[in-house]
């Protein structure tokens, strides 16, 4: 089916991205010639070369493939694109490449929601394991990766909001796990980011959604997931350094205990969902509860990365004040000393327009650390930066290079500390070659 698709390959503009390379990827798997570029290395350009797929680093490579993939963050006026253009190829945005892929497959789950989306996602996939089916997760599970192809009866995939993108799926069952104002670069009120997910949903043949959201629960539904509302609910909750375990019951019967290997209270909510989302699939109880408990966790959600003098050094995406709050709250959970955050605020619409919300998440931290603004796609603006954020917060230090964050960080830490750090752009990647270059004690 792709390759009658896509007959004259595919060639993917800034392909070095978690969504993209799982995307080049699965083509790959099916039979399609696959190549793209991306502005510089990393690690999935170079998981991408060990799967056999050509990449160019730079934005000058001539395409020659019949259909040009690009994202939303890529220019108009890039080269590759205006040069594409000229020559009559077909273009399609990831979004749209996303919603071809799923119509080759028998059955597509898609998985919504400002928060949570990676994390259910794997979730999803580890309890198919050993059906035929397939996955695209936007992030890395960190045993699947970005992806797994297995089959082509079941599609697991993210559906994401940013710019409509969801728009583009046509799901068998549809999981929206919570529904708040984040992307306010698209959306200009919560009314209108509702009606995206209405639609969204509207699209889809069942739907799930969180009985504790004000807003999802209020969408036609299948089924339900809540720790105080819904059909499928987590009893007798209990917590060993902050993994849980729970009672699943389905409309008030006790079905199976499940036992998470990930650490937050926030991921009971995320198996819920898959637990839902399976059962509209046909499994059982037990092999729902099996596949959860074998779900270790994701890249980037609260991940022990190293040490930096002895402090455990957590690195956790958390981008929005909701997160902010609930991995903070994670944090103190499992620590003795001061939890001491780094946290990147990311894009400055974002930063300005949830400015209040930042302020009330990173007020609880002692002494947060503040680095520059990950701009992304957007140009600079005062009123969104990351240093009228920490000018917000009296005891806040504002810091802009990798050394000044190390000098402040050394100065903090104490014995029995833990370094929680925050942030969807380069702050992991900078904390991390930091962590190479310093020497634990």
């Amino acid at each position: 089916m792709f390759s009658d698709v896509f007959p004259d390959g595919v060639y993917f503009v800034g392909m070095g991205g978690v969504s993209m390379s799982a995307l080049a990827c699965l083509l790959k798997d099916r039979g399609v010639s696959v190549r793209g570029s991306d502005a510089g290395e990393g690690p999935f350009t170079r998981k991408l070369e060990r799967a056999g797929i050509p990449i160019y680093v730079g934005s000058s490579e001539q395409i020659t493939e019949g259909t040009v993939v690009y994202t939303g963050a890529v220019d108009e006026d890039h080269p590759q694109l205006v040069a594409a253009k000229r020559a009559g190829k077909r273009l399609l945005l990831r979004a749209e490449l996303l919603g071809l892929i799923a119509e080759g497959f028998g059955r597509t789950v898609s998985v919504a929601g400002c928060h949570g989306k990676t994390t259910t996602t794997a979730m999803l996939s580890h309890v198919l394991m050993g059906r035929p089916f397939t996955c695209h997760i936007g992030g890395e599970d960190l045993t699947l990766s970005n992806c797994h192809s297995d089959g082509d009866d079941i599609f697991v995939t993210e559906a994401c909001e940013f710019q409509r993108s969801f728009l583009h799926l046509k799901s068998s069952i549809a999981v929206i796990l919570n529904i708040e104002l984040d992307h306010t670069d698209c959306y200009a009120s919560e009314e209108e980011l509702f009606e995206a997910y209405r639609t969204f949903a509207g699209q889809a043949e069942q739907v799930v959604v969180n009985a504790d959201d004000v807003r999802a629960r209020t969408l036609p539904h299948a089924l339900s997931f809540g720790l105080s509302a819904g059909d499928i609910r987590a009893s007798s909750l209990k917590s060993c350094g902050e993994r849980y375990s729970f009672t699943v019951t389905e409309r008030g019967v006790p079905l199976v205990r499940v036992r998470l290997s990930c650490i937050g209270k926030v991921h009971v909510y995320n198996a819920l969902a898959a637990f839902a989302a399976a059962r509209l699939l046909g499994l059982s109880p037990k092999e729902i509860a099996d596949g959860l408990a074998s779900f270790q966790g994701v890249k980037r959600r609260f991940e022990r990365i190293g040490s930096f003098q002895g402090v455990p050094v957590i690195s956790d995406y958390a981008h929005h004040p909701r997160e902010i709050a609930a991995a903070l709250r994670t944090a103190e959970a499992v620590t003795e000393g001061t939890v001491r955050v780094v946290f990147q605020p990311h894009t400055y619409t974002r930063t300005r327009d949830l400015l209040y919300g930042f302020v009330s998440a990173l007020k609880g931290a002692e002494s947060p650390v503040i680095y520059r603004t990950y701009a992304a796609r957007e140009k600079f603006d005062f009123w969104g930066s990351a240093a009228l954020l920490a000018a917000r917060l009296p005891e806040a230090r504002y810091v802009q290079t990798p050394e000044q964050l190390e000098r402040t960080l050394s100065h903090l830490i104490k014995p029995n500390d833990l370094i929680l750090v925050l942030g969807a752009g380069d702050i992991d990647a900078i904390v991390r070659q930091m962590l190479k270059k310093t020497p634990s004690r």
